[in-house]
């Protein structure tokens, strides 16, 4: 496995002497977050975190906090349910310690996938989360590569969204690969693949036409566009078992394509994804650390990248009341 975390391209350290801002992690991505401050020239704030005998959740913040912009940096990765729920513990505890502003930064968004009804009687569980942190007491959220942006709406409360593509696309570039065509592996990620094309010194789109038959089960047909003899990037938001995007890469070699690399932001890689992966199929794997990757799930073809210099800049023109979309113009 290979890792990348970028250089600081300007230490932001006069924050730390001249603001009320408050950077605190919760136990999801410790090293993520310890990267951002030190992007921002700060420590991350002590705060005790335990559990009880039932597996109850405990927080206390242990400093003062009141009149404080507090940043809570917290991925609702696995085990989804307890990061969550740490979360709004972390939020209600900021709350009760009279935070002036709570934000709750968010690098992978759980329970995304549920945004809308596709059939009678079921939960749409990414707006339910959305309630839950609002109601809990957070200010505003920061979140990176939502699975559907439409999510942003389920908030009444300020949302920021930023991209962790942009370090992959970087990556990329210094790559020097040529005759390159960027594949979306379905129909739903079109206007990402694209935009990545776009960037990506404007090449050629193809997109894996797709039949999903069940949850985590996926059924490939067959591939729109040009990928004959081409070095083809398959791009998506996420990878959990590799089902989807393993099949893809199958009939993208089937097709003629020449290397395969895959790219995603947010490594889930939920069982047997490891296994897929490694399987030989991909030249690389490239995906940034908004979820932690333990050692048990890295292998030889695998690429992390950081993002922790684009959450540290996004809070910093959160705070400093600047624009968070002009980083990615």
């Amino acid at each position: 496995m290979r890792t990348a975390t970028p250089p600081l391209q300007h230490p932001l350290s006069h924050i730390a002497d001249n603001s009320r801002l408050r950077l605190f992690s919760g136990s999801a991505n410790v090293a993520l977050s310890q990267e951002v401050a030190r992007y921002l020239g700060m420590d991350l704030g002590p705060m005790v975190r335990k559990r009880f005998a039932d597996g109850e959740i405990y927080v206390q913040i242990q400093e003062s906090i009141r009149g404080c912009d507090v940043y809570l940096m917290q991925p609702s990765c696995y085990p989804v349910n307890d990061h969550l729920m740490e979360l709004l513990i972390m939020v209600d505890a900021c709350r009760r310690a009279s935070a002036r502003q709570i934000t709750a930064v968010i690098p992978y968004y759980g329970y995304a996938r549920a945004d809308r009804k596709t059939a009678g009687r079921e939960s749409i569980t990414a707006k339910l989360v959305a309630n839950l942190i609002t109601e809990a007491g957070a200010s505003r959220v920061l979140a990176m590569d939502l699975h559907s942006a439409q999510i942003q709406g389920y908030f009444d409360i300020p949302f920021d969204h930023v991209y962790g593509l942009p370090v992959i696309l970087d990556y990329l570039l210094s790559k020097n690969l040529d005759d390159l065509v960027v594949v979306s592996p379905d129909v739903g990620g079109v206007a990402r693949a694209r935009a990545f094309a776009k960037k990506l010194n404007d090449a050629p789109l193809a997109i894996i036409d797709k039949r999903r038959q069940a949850h985590n089960v996926a059924e490939v047909l067959n591939v729109i566009g040009d990928v004959e003899g081409k070095t083809a990037i398959l791009v998506d938001d996420m990878i959990d078992t590799a089902g989807t995007i393993c099949e893809g890469a199958r009939l993208l070699r089937d097709s003629g394509a020449r290397q395969i690399y895959a790219c995603a932001t947010h490594a889930v890689f939920s069982p047997p994804a490891v296994e897929r992966l490694a399987a030989g199929i991909f030249e690389e794997v490239i995906v940034t650390n908004t979820i932690p990757v333990p050692e048990e799930k890295q292998f030889a073809q695998l690429t992390v990248l950081s993002v922790a210099n684009l959450l540290g800049e996004a809070i910093w023109r959160i705070h400093e009341d600047s624009s968070v979309s002009s980083m990615f113009r």
